[in-house]
């Protein structure tokens, strides 16, 4: 492309507008619901998991242990996914001021997720769950 193209090209390609914003969507979207469902699944695969017969070796049992470590990997990260986007998204200073300890939560949550991915733990499932509550209830009274 000549130099004259390019300048032209480059103009064409310049807002019109600028717009500032603080994150990169509207408020008001943002929700911990879909981490709770993800959390909850998680719980709910460790429980189905733990019922399942130890000892079978048929190809069923087998396919449904498969299925359901896949789906309890699957969603702890999809806890991680929405934790993540409200910590870096949603969540600002003055929510920070207001709840010190609102890094370290997440942190902790975080890591829950992590091994909640790496292991098949009713504990660490249930510990999963309560921290995405607490986070969760954090969110709603900053909407307040």
């Amino acid at each position: 492309m000549h130099p004259k193209e390019l300048d032209v090209f480059a103009r064409l390609l310049k807002p019109a507008v600028i717009a500032h914003a603080h994150c990169d969507i509207p408020c008001g979207i943002y929700d911990p619901t879909p981490a709770k469902i993800a959390a909850d699944t998680v719980a709910k695969m460790v429980e189905k998991i733990g019922q399942l017969d130890k000892g079978a070796t048929d190809l069923t049992t087998r396919g449904n242990f498969v299925r359901m470590i896949s789906v309890k990997e699957q969603h702890a990260e999809i806890v991680k996914k929405e934790l993540q986007i409200l910590w870096s998204d949603y969540f600002k200073p003055e929510h920070v001021e207001k709840f010190p300890k609102l890094h370290d939560t997440f942190w902790k949550a975080l890591k829950l997720a992590s091994k909640n991915k790496q292991n098949v733990d009713a504990q660490a499932a249930s510990d999963l769950q309560a921290a995405v509550k607490e986070i969760s209830d954090i969110f709603y009274a900053t909407k307040k």
